[in-house]
């Protein structure tokens, strides 16, 4: 496995990936799946302060990415971040989420960021689970704070005191 920096070819199985979620899932609130193009342009806005990052298997196929992004945009808020990774279906279980996720967090965390945030549509088990691993503790549950596939859906905050966060 492989984890690095995204590069400009990354973005088509990004954009695969992503729209996946967006058109299967509550993993993420967009109801519209975005174009490759689009997910280009969001990345570069997110890489001009935190870290965007594409993990390979061993065979040098991206099977997931992560980010860093800006929670809320007041000046208060500089030194807390949002978190999101996403994999392909078949590359979950083995893994992967973990060596992401910890190789991310030390980032953001070298990088002088205090508070790290999991946002996380609900019901959602794995990424809980997931969360919860890395030393996130739930702390806010927004009952129909969405409204995706027809329902509501609840959003749960997921927190990490990056201070204290080693590298596993």
């Amino acid at each position: 496995m492989n984890i690095c920096d995204v590069r400009d070819d990354d973005f088509p199985s990004i954009t695969r990936m992503y729209n996946y979620y967006v058109e299967h899932t509550i993993v993420t609130f967009d109801e519209e799946p975005l174009t490759c193009e689009a997910m280009r342009q969001k990345a570069g806005v997110i890489q001009r302060n935190y870290p965007y990052w594409v993990l390979e298997d061993d065979g040098g196929t991206v099977v997931g990415y992560g980010y860093g992004s800006q929670f809320r945009a007041k000046p208060a808020y500089r030194f807390t971040v949002e978190t999101s990774i996403y994999f392909e279906t078949s590359a979950t279980g083995k893994g992967y989420g973990s060596a992401l996720y910890t190789a991310l967090l030390a980032d953001l965390r070298d990088r002088g960021f205090k508070t790290a945030l999991g946002v996380l549509g609900l019901p959602n088990e794995a990424s809980a689970g997931l969360h919860e691993k890395m030393g996130f503790v739930k702390t806010g549950h927004l009952h129909n704070a969405g409204w995706k596939f027809g329902r509501w859906v609840d959003t749960g905050y997921w927190h990490l005191d990056l201070t204290t966060f080693a590298r596993k």
